[in-house]
């Protein structure tokens, strides 16, 4: 008996050392793992699993594929591409080489289209909990769902969900949600639920894209850009649930959030509603008219009691402004990001940096000015640029031209749906509008704007400060909103368009600012939406502006400028795809405040940049052919574009 058991012992002990020995006389053209390790040991010199431009290996590679056909790799585009292929391709599929020589274009296209979309699609719901409930800015391990007051359904869905997931906390919001109710529970963060389906009597989550990197939240306007890039893919049905989830923000909270988080509920963002909606109808011939209709009531909802509502976001100029309500600092930004400001406080009540926060953050101590300060504050956050010197400390005093450009278009949005799609009669609680009630709106806020805003002198449209009675005369890309609203005159976009060459394009794009850092203090921060940085959701508007009123060539020359700042450094950085450049020196190595999401990963980006992949995605779809041969090539912008209107 001992006999048999040993000879069975033994055969076991030399069956497993044959299969170690094949495993090791594997080719290595069949294992990825290995052909990996071996190609980051030669090539990637800087050690952070990625093949870039700074690496100092010899650049070329000899790999061999599937089929056992050999290939000799050459130069940093093509060698990150055989790392990002042999990061995602499992042992028993084939290394594509076609991906790996396609066209810088064609790649990052084909990866925003095929993968970037997917990994930044989430839901909340069983399936999507965790991943969402995620929060890099929170120090708790406790993982905190909001539950609007009404919603019962969701209520009772997640209430069932809390022995499985034993860091889950439930909370139902109160019916009234004031700034005392948010201050309060802003040391108990948590995510604030979405719109839901009933499947087959399933809870489903409403799916939404996040932005990208760290974030998982939904963010207010972030997600019209998105949808712009999702139409153009394909993939209407995903921007017609991020508009639901809008829709279901209003209801339920009040406004469309800055971002579904607790300590956002005092803050809306720059409001692109109409636009998402009016997009979807023009993009997606299957949308019902009953759609249309729901998403439109809400529009007319958000328009009349978030923007109009006297005293809070609408101004006695008749004109609007950004208004962040809340208590105290805002919570998600992190540690030390305002003591700059907060050390001139601390100063003047005579006590140390960290004792004037605590008595601050307690309100054991109320400073009124800094109050003020923070009231701005929230309001420059509200309006998407956070941050900026063009509105810090400043930003709630001021009817800025494109809160005001994008409420423009609200009323003339409305006013086309209404006239088109529902044969101009729309009733909304017993209330019935026409078009031409609209149109009369925004006929009279052009009107208002061409008064206090339009210098005739500079040529140029400025933010209003409504306390002081006087234009603020800041340069940014904002001013610039009203091509893409339709609110210029002809000979207004001309000068308009002289202006914007004049002071904010650059090699890599369009600048948020002109330089408009204080020269005066060397330790003033640098802020992330002014100059030298240029960001997405600038260039896409601006471009459909100038195409507006025309001018074709200019827009296609700023598209070429952006996207050539895209490709050359995804082609030199392994893929990288953040959410701004510094558009100066046509860079993603900007680090100004916090950084520059999107440039950290292993391997290859899992997901891009939101709006980023968006502007990339709109960007090519109105390029000519001739000018996307060019972008294959890197051909240097300045090359092609003379610099006679610059």
């Amino acid at each position: 008996m001992n006999t048999i058991k040993f000879k069975y012992i033994l055969g076991l002990f030399v069956i497993v050392i044959l299969v170690a020995c094949q495993q090791e006389q594997k080719p290595e053209y069949l294992n990825h793992a290995f052909l990996l390790e071996k190609l980051i040991k030669q090539e990637d010199t800087d050690g952070d699993k990625k093949i870039t431009i700074e690496d100092k290996g010899p650049k070329r590679f000899e790999f061999v594929n599937q089929k056992g056909v050999s290939f000799l790799i050459e130069g940093t585009y093509q060698l990150s591409n055989l790392l990002q292929e042999l990061a995602i391709t499992g042992d028993d599929e084939s290394i594509d080489i076609d991906k790996i020589t396609e066209k810088p274009t064609d790649r990052i296209s084909r990866l925003i289209k095929t993968r970037f979309w997917n990994n930044l699609t989430r839901s909340i719901d069983k399936q999507g909990l965790a991943k969402v409930l995620e929060d890099t800015k929170s120090t708790t391990d406790t993982l905190r769902l909001y539950i609007p007051h009404r919603d019962t359904a969701a209520a009772k869905y997640f209430n069932t969900l809390t022995t499985e997931f034993s860091k889950l906390e439930v909370v139902i919001l109160p019916e009234e949600i004031t700034p005392e109710y948010v201050n309060k529970i802003n040391q108990k963060p948590g995510i604030l639920n979405l719109a839901h389906d009933a499947i087959d009597k399933e809870y489903k989550g409403k799916l939404f894209v996040v932005p990208g990197g760290r974030f998982n939240e939904m963010y207010g306007w972030d997600s019209y850009f998105e949808s712009i890039g999702l139409l153009i893919d394909g993939r209407a049905d995903l921007a017609m649930v991020m508009a639901d989830n809008f829709a279901y923000q209003i209801k339920h909270y009040g406004k469309i959030l800055n971002a579904n988080r607790s300590y956002y509920l005092t803050r809306t963002q720059p409001p692109f509603f109409s636009s998402l909606v009016k997009e979807v109808y023009l993009n997606n011939p299957k949308v019902s008219k009953e759609w249309i209709a729901e998403n439109l009531k809400m529009v007319i909802q958000e328009y009349e009691t978030v923007w109009m509502k006297k005293g809070i976001r609408l101004t006695n100029t008749g004109l609007n402004r950004f208004y962040g309500e809340g208590i105290g600092m805002p919570p998600e930004t992190e540690e030390g990001h305002f003591d700059f400001e907060l050390k001139k406080y601390a100063e003047k009540h005579q006590l140390s940096l960290e004792e004037f926060k605590e008595k601050y953050r307690n309100r054991d101590l109320i400073d009124t000015e800094l109050d003020s300060y923070f009231t701005h504050d929230r309001s420059m956050r509200e309006s998407g640029h956070d941050t900026s010197n063009r509105l810090d400390g400043v930003c709630a005093n001021l009817n800025t031209v494109g809160l005001n450009s994008l409420l423009y278009k609200y009323e003339t949005d409305i006013a086309y749906l209404i006239k088109n799609v529902f044969d101009n009669a729309f009733e909304v609680n017993g209330t019935k509008y026409e078009s031409a009630i609209w149109l009369l709106k925004a006929e009279e806020r052009k009107k208002m704007m061409n008064v206090l805003m339009w210098n005739e002198e500079k040529g140029s449209f400025y933010d209003y400060d409504f306390i002081i009675q006087k234009q603020v005369p800041v340069v940014s890309a904002t001013n610039f909103y009203p091509l893409w609203a339709g609110i210029c005159s002809k000979k207004q976009a001309s000068v308009l368009l002289e202006g914007l060459f004049e002071n904010l394009v650059q090699k890599g794009g369009i600048s948020g600012t002109t330089d408009i850092t204080d020269k005066n203090d060397p330790n003033a921060p640098q802020r992330q939406w002014d100059y030298p940085n240029g960001w997405a959701p600038h260039q896409m508007l601006l471009w459909k502006g100038l195409m507006t009123y025309g001018y074709d060539n200019e827009a296609q020359e700023l598209i070429y400028r952006w996207l050539w700042t895209i490709t050359k450094n995804a082609v030199n950085y392994n893929g990288t795809i953040p959410e701004k450049y510094d558009v100066v020196d046509a860079t993603h190595k900007v680090y100004a405040e916090y950084g520059n999401v999107g440039t950290e990963f292993d391997y290859i980006t899992p997901s891009g940049f939101g709006w980023m992949n968006a502007s990339y995605q709109l960007g090519l779809s109105l390029l000519p052919i001739d000018l996307k041969n060019k972008l294959d090539q890197l051909i240097d912008p300045d090359e092609i574009f003379t610099k006679t209107n610059m």
